[in-house]
This record gives C-alpha cells, structure tokens and sequence, in this order.
C-alpha cells in the first residue's frame, strides 16, 4: 500500500504534519501514544520527525475518524492493512458492522428528536416562571412514559 512520492526523503515537524493533515497536534500525540501511528525518529534537538508514510497513515486515521469510525475499528482496520494479506472482504465486512451502528445511531437520534420535540410542544413560550420543558426534565423516565399511555 506504500507509493513512492518525491515527498519521501522531507521530514515534517509535529507542526508540519498538523498542518498538512489538518489533524491538531494533540490528536496526533495521542495517536501515538495508543498506538495508532508509531513514535517517529526524532532530530538532535528532540523534535519529531515524520514522513510521507507518517502522513498519509494519519490522514488515513483522520478520514476513518470523519466516518465515524471508533479507535477500536481504525486499530482493526489498519491491523489488516498493517499485516499486508487482508482481503477486501475483510474490510467490507468490517465497514458493514460499522453501517449498522450508523443505523442503531440514527434510529436512536430519531426517537430523541421524537421525545424532544414532544417536550418543547408542551411549551408555549411564555413568561411565566413555570415551565413544562423544565418539568418535562425533572420526571423520572419512566414517569413521562406512564404519562404518554396514559
């Protein structure tokens, strides 16, 4: 998976790849210290020092990250990449179990959407102190369940 570039032979600082990447360079300690990128040579001065293959491996993580991918899937993901015989079933498979936490998501985030919408139409905006939101947030769960049967 590695393509030779002209970029090669240049090292970036931690500064450099941020900015080529646009990934913070907190982010980029963190991956590193996870596990996800590995601890690059440093200079005399201390400094770390990346490459192409530093760079194109985060923008990787970055884009996976972008896709709502979890740590713990990025691992898997490059584990397969990183041990060079994985099949593109593999990956697929791996994204299709990633597809169906997006749906178990967005279904969650639609019944959200339901209940808050429920609570804020119980609301007419007024001046009172009182408020049916606040009172709405109060009740216990399993109150505001018993409520809507009711």
């Amino acid at each position: 998976m590695k393509e030779d570039s002209p970029q090669d032979d240049k090292r970036l600082s931690i500064g450099g790849l941020s900015a080529l990447t646009a990934c913070n360079i907190e982010t980029i300690r963190y991956y590193e210290r996870i596990g996800l990128i590995q601890a690059p040579p440093r200079t005399g001065g201390g400094h770390r020092s990346y490459d192409h293959a530093d760079s194109r491996r985060l923008a990787f993580i970055r884009r996976c990250r972008e896709l709502g991918f979890s740590i713990k899937e990025i691992r898997a993901l490059l584990g397969l990449v990183d041990g060079g015989d994985y099949t593109c079933g593999e990956v697929r498979d791996l994204t299709l179990r990633h597809v169906e936490d997006v749906r178990r998501k967005i279904a969650d985030l639609r019944k959200l959407e339901r209940t808050l919408g429920g609570i804020a139409s119980g609301c007419d905006g007024g001046q009172v102190p009182e408020c049916p939101i606040i009172d709405a947030l109060y009740r216990a769960p399993a109150t505001r369940e018993a409520e809507r049967r009711g």
